[in-house]
């Protein structure tokens, strides 16, 4: 009797050291920041609007593949990681690749030299990045993180969600190159870049 007891303590220890108990986690509300723009005029506020509009992505399962597309949208099952901005931010009614094919053409020397393919220039990181640091807020790279807020790193991106693990540190939503998910990995590697979606104070 003592051995299965001692059995049952370990796993109830167990649990609660793993990301089985986040969730059951639920994040604080009061603490979530509410865009006072409602870009699409849907009801919803455009962080929640990102936040959701990434969810909808991760649920679709797409398939990881870096593919070449006329037209630059991709038209099958496959996405690689930066395809979840586009998508986020459609849903709150933004037109992304729009928007950074003209950030490019007008501010070409920001960009790096090989720009200029409108087919896949809103699709990589390097670029993405250099378009929020001149048009989104800049946050803390380690600090004030908000459901809907975009973060990027070395070679990768994602949004962050509004899930958060036992220390209350967010969840990101991402297109990995297994599986688009929800991942309690928020600092598993460096953050270059933390970004509130408010294009120039949010003005069209």
């Amino acid at each position: 009797m003592l051995v299965l007891f001692l059995i049952l303590l370990l796993a109830v220890i167990a649990f609660f050291k793993t990301d089985v108990k986040d969730k059951f986690i639920k994040p604080k509300y009061e603490d979530v920041i509410k865009s006072d723009i409602d870009y699409d005029s849907d009801g919803i506020d455009d962080y929640t609007d990102i936040l959701n509009g990434a969810k909808d992505f991760i649920s679709k399962k797409p398939k990881y593949k870096s593919k070449y597309y006329d037209g630059g949208y991709p038209i099958d099952e496959y996405r690689v990681c930066t395809d979840i901005i586009w998508y986020a931010l459609k849903n709150a009614g933004y037109d992304f690749k729009t928007l950074i094919d003209e950030d490019i053409k007008n501010n070409k020397d920001e960009y790096d030299e090989d720009v200029g393919d409108t087919n896949i220039d809103f699709r990589r990181v390097r670029n993405i990045k250099v378009y929020l640091d001149r048009n989104a807020l800049k946050l803390a790279n380690d600090s004030d993180f908000n459901p809907g807020d975009i973060v990027v790193y070395k070679k990768h991106i994602a949004i962050v969600s509004d899930r958060v693990n036992s220390k209350n540190e967010n969840y990101i939503l991402h297109q990995h190159m297994y599986q688009a998910y929800e991942y309690d990995g928020l600092f598993k590697n460096e953050i270059l870049g933390h970004y509130r979606w408010r294009l120039n104070d949010g003005k069209k």
